[in-house]
């Protein structure tokens, strides 16, 4: 327990730990030990659980025979926020060395569901939570374990998962073992209530010759590295992929980030990088190729992709084929706090959108064990030798995210790092036009120039007298082949967190006879049929039949969008400018943010009408903003 990232909450030799559950001290020693490591509290159903499952373990050791195995509960799996409940150590019969990991569950009862991804329903909590099946659970963290521990890619080790739900009874066919899990269990398998003997016998065979102790050291004291095949599978993202492919300024600037990560290694010094771009200028699809080469250089690196959006994430994740190892080192900013990653030892980590970094990496769900006094930003370049921003100053939308460049750099200096920033100039959205972001940026105020848009601009601009037309219009380009259109609006209608009596979406976004839902809620644990879940709105198909939003739009790009201009955006005869509404919005969190709110609403618009590649459609709730942007339009001369 030496490695801070590595941490296991109870660690026992077999003799040990029969003793401690006969003397009913597992529970209280695991809290006494996570409360010396986090000075927090430990959670009911937390203690519950240690209190009720490692019994469960023991009486399985037990039945199986075997001897001088060594146990340990809550391993924390490398970079990540999971913990594996169990994991057992021993030699099998041919003298080669086992872990086995186990994970535990109380569940009675649980509701087959055909969602993709092997889902079910049961109650954690909350009744008929949708949460993943435990041999969907068991792989995630066998990818992980086979991804970054060195004794397993090097086969010094043998590694087994499986899950024991030791309260639920088998029955063929249905809960869990429905045959819609046939795959995940025969690649995972599950051992129920009345399966004891058969569990006991997987232990049998695998830990029969003991020297457990010897095992959980060689494990422990392994380097935490991503695996050659790992990042062979990281080293094939951009490939075959045109839509991956870089161009003129992209080309250079991904050089040049190479450039200097190659100069940080060969001096041995820490360094940050800010790359700074506006939309469409690339920064992901950089980011992407620079893990990819990396991963693909003759040296093994550790690298990871950070960004704050799941929806980005996911759809990344969505982009790779099915089966790709890489999607491991796609995380979410919170999974690099110093009680999981230890200083310095990522090579190099890639954070997008960082504009969206927030203040801290706690939140409401941060175990008392997690939490960090650091800021968001001194977490990610402490955990990299080498860490790349890409950021857009000009996106900051709320409050919460504190994100610049000015932030990065003088964080960059407190770490004693070197720092270079790189500025990405030619934006290769909005149909390559140039003047057309110019003109938006003027027309929102974000300069004082008086631009004119004219056809000459080479983008498809169009305002709609009516917002059905407008979508009809987008849905159209979105049935036709190799196209893509989204509409999204500005935060101004609430957002329901349940559907309506039929079980339906609520048509929150309102306008006379326009009627639509927004993305669905994620308090929704299980979208209505014909509907996807808000991360995924921008990337299936299914996301045309909903209303997006700043959170869902930041950081894609389609074919076509359109945007509905809301109430939170209205014009100032006195100044002949555009000026944020406050109480046009609905937005919980820019409701908070008085004295910034101008500069948030202007950012939105700004971000969400750059979405388009070809086109943005736009219809205007208030006139008098849309006679605004009509006196800066001329399309009478080509």
């Amino acid at each position: 327990m030496t490695n801070p990232n590595r941490k296991v909450i109870y660690s026992a030799s077999q003799d040990d730990f029969f003793k401690d559950i006969l003397f009913n001290r597992v529970a209280d020693i695991m809290k006494e030990n996570q409360s010396a490591i986090s000075n927090g509290k430990v959670g009911g159903s937390e203690f519950t659980s240690w209190t009720n499952s490692p019994r469960f373990i023991k009486d399985v050791i037990e039945i199986s025979g075997v001897k001088n195995t060594h146990v340990t509960f809550e391993y924390q799996v490398p970079y990540s926020q999971k913990r594996i409940d169990c994991m057992l150590y021993g030699v099998n019969d041919l003298n080669k060395g086992v872990v086995i990991h186990i994970e535990l569950k109380q569940w009675d009862k649980v509701t087959a569901t055909n969602i993709e991804g092997n889902f079910v329903e049961t109650y954690t909590g909350i009744a008929n939570n949708r949460v993943a099946h435990p041999s969907q659970q068991v792989k995630g963290y066998h990818d992980y374990l086979m991804g970054f521990v060195e004794v397993f890619e090097e086969d010094d080790l043998g590694l087994y998962g499986c899950s024991y739900c030791h309260n639920y009874i088998k029955k063929d066919g249905e809960g869990l073992h429905d045959p819609i899990y046939h795959n995940i269990i025969n690649e995972f398998p599950i051992f129920s209530k009345n399966e004891i003997v058969d569990l006991a016998n997987i232990l049998k065979e695998k830990l029969s010759n003991g020297d457990g102790f010897s095992i959980f050291n060689k494990f422990m004291q392994s380097p935490i590295k991503p695996s050659r095949k790992l990042l062979e599978s990281a080293a094939n993202i951009v490939k075959n992929e045109s839509d991956f492919t870089l161009l003129n300024d992209q080309i250079v600037a991904r050089n040049i980030i190479l450039s200097k990560i190659r100069s940080a290694r060969k001096n041995n010094e820490k360094s940050v990088i800010v790359i700074n771009g506006g939309p469409g200028t690339g920064k992901t699809i950089i980011a992407l190729h620079i893990l990819a080469e990396i991963a693909a250089s003759k040296t093994k690196r550790s690298v990871f992709f950070s960004t704050k959006s799941k929806p980005l994430l996911e759809g990344i994740k969505n982009r790779l084929e099915k089966g790709n190892k890489a999607k491991i080192l796609f995380n979410n900013l919170n999974q690099f706090i110093p009680s999981r990653v230890d200083e310095n030892s990522i090579d190099l980590l890639l954070i997008d959108e960082a504009h969206r970094i927030g203040k801290t990496s706690n939140h409401q769900y941060t175990k008392a064990i997690d939490r960090t006094d650091l800021t968001q930003v001194a977490t990610l370049i402490r955990a990299s030798k080498v860490s790349v921003f890409f950021i857009d100053d000009k996106q900051a939308i709320r409050s919460a995210e504190i994100g610049s460049t000015h932030l990065i750099k003088n964080t960059a200096i407190e770490y004693d790092c070197s720092y270079e920033e790189v500025e990405l100039v030619s934006q290769f959205r909005c149909n390559g036009s140039d003047n057309y972001l110019d003109w938006l940026e003027s027309t929102l105020g974000h300069s004082n120039n008086k631009l004119l848009l004219s056809k000459k601009d080479n983008y498809d601009f169009k305002i709609f007298d009516n917002p059905t037309t407008m979508y009809n219009e987008l849905l159209a380009i979105d049935q036709k082949e190799k196209m893509s259109a989204r509409i999204v609006a500005g935060f101004c209608w609430e957002w329901s967190k349940t559907t309506d009596s039929n079980g339906d979406l609520i048509k929150d976004v309102k306008i006379g006879d326009f009627e639509m839902p927004w993305e669905t809620h994620g308090n929704m644990t299980k979208p209505p049929v014909g509907y996807v879940h808000w991360y995924e709105w921008a990337y299936k198909d299914e996301g045309i039949k909903q209303v997006g939003c700043i959170y869902t739009a930041q950081g894609f790009e389609f074919d076509y969008i359109g945007v509905i201009v809301g109430n939170d955006l209205m014009y100032d005869p006195t100044t002949d400018s555009l000026i944020g509404n406050i109480e046009g919005t609905k937005d919980p969190m820019l409701r908070r943010g008085r004295e910034n709110f101008d500069d948030y609403v202007k950012n939105i618009y700004r971000v969400l009408m750059t979405r388009g590649m070809k086109g943005c459609y736009v219809y205007f709730v208030d006139k008098e903003v849309e006679k605004y942007f009509k006196n800066r339009i001329d399309f009478t001369n080509t």
